[in-house]
């Protein structure tokens, strides 16, 4: 059953006419919180940071080169191709300073404010270990395989934005800086679905259990080419603060089973 899981996965990606003799794949699943650095909320601050977190979780497929006699012998022992099929889901709130200290009417248009997205990602990652050749880690149980990562990925997203004052985009529901019309949209607000692209940075280490089964954990840096994917993009131009894209923080933890062909 694995096995034709895999086979249909990596024939997806358009691989499947490599020949099996010159590869290793291996495939597993990744999950944890996600840490949405968006514009709701303080920007460095710990209530923010704990408060937007939301979870992922994903499928996912390495190939390695390590049984191919092509001549690259570091590139074959130090790379592993990896493409990853998954989700994500984050409810957002303001915290911060924004809505602490005395009571005011805009405070109270902040907390009323919430929003929340879910995404679909598929892409690809080239996993790199600078200290331990692949053959060296699937030699010793209990070895570990430390790793850098850069890829991409194409996202599908869909966020809402809401006020519980009610209907957001009047001004006795809404904060003024979202009523600015902002990059094409009417507000510095938007409900809507679409296609993102991001770059993925990471760092991991994979732990052997046995022979055929690996744990693994790493943090990712996900920046995506919008600020509207959690549903806020204060016009810029105007609020200075609003310098960055949208992006997420993934602390994943996995499982990762060798195929035998």
């Amino acid at each position: 059953m694995l096995k034709q899981i895999a086979l249909t996965f990596f024939t997806i990606f358009g691989i499947s006419s490599v020949s099996n003799a010159q590869l290793a794949y291996e495939i597993g699943f990744i999950g944890g919180p996600v840490a949405f650095q968006s514009d709701y909320g303080q920007r460095h601050d710990q209530s923010t940071n704990i408060g937007n977190t939301g979870f992922g979780i994903g499928a996912v497929h390495w190939i390695n080169f390590s049984s191919a006699a092509n001549g690259n012998e570091y590139f074959n022992e130090h790379f592993k191709v990896r493409s990853e099929l998954s989700f994500t889901h984050t409810n957002f709130q303001h915290f911060g300073k924004w809505i602490e200290g005395k009571p005011s009417a805009g405070k109270e248009k902040l907390k009323a404010m919430s929003g929340k997205t879910s995404m679909l990602n598929i892409g690809t990652q080239l996993n790199f270990s600078p200290f331990t050749t692949i053959h060296e880690f699937e030699k010793y149980v209990g070895s570990f395989y430390p790793y850098l990562s850069v890829g991409a990925m194409a996202s599908y997203y869909s966020t809402t934005a809401s006020s519980s004052l009610g209907p957001l985009g009047t001004p006795g529901t809404t904060f003024d800086k979202y009523l600015v019309p902002s990059d094409g949209h009417q507000y510095g607000f938007s409900s809507e679905s679409g296609i993102t692209f991001s770059v993925l940075l990471g760092v991991g280490v994979q732990y052997k259990l046995d022979e055929m089964n690996d744990l693994l954990f790493e943090v990712r840096y996900q920046g995506f080419d919008s600020d509207w994917i959690d549903g806020l993009n204060p016009n810029r131009d105007i609020y200075k603060e609003n310098k960055s894209k949208d992006s997420q923080v993934w602390f994943n933890f996995g499982y990762s089973h060798y195929l035998e062909f």
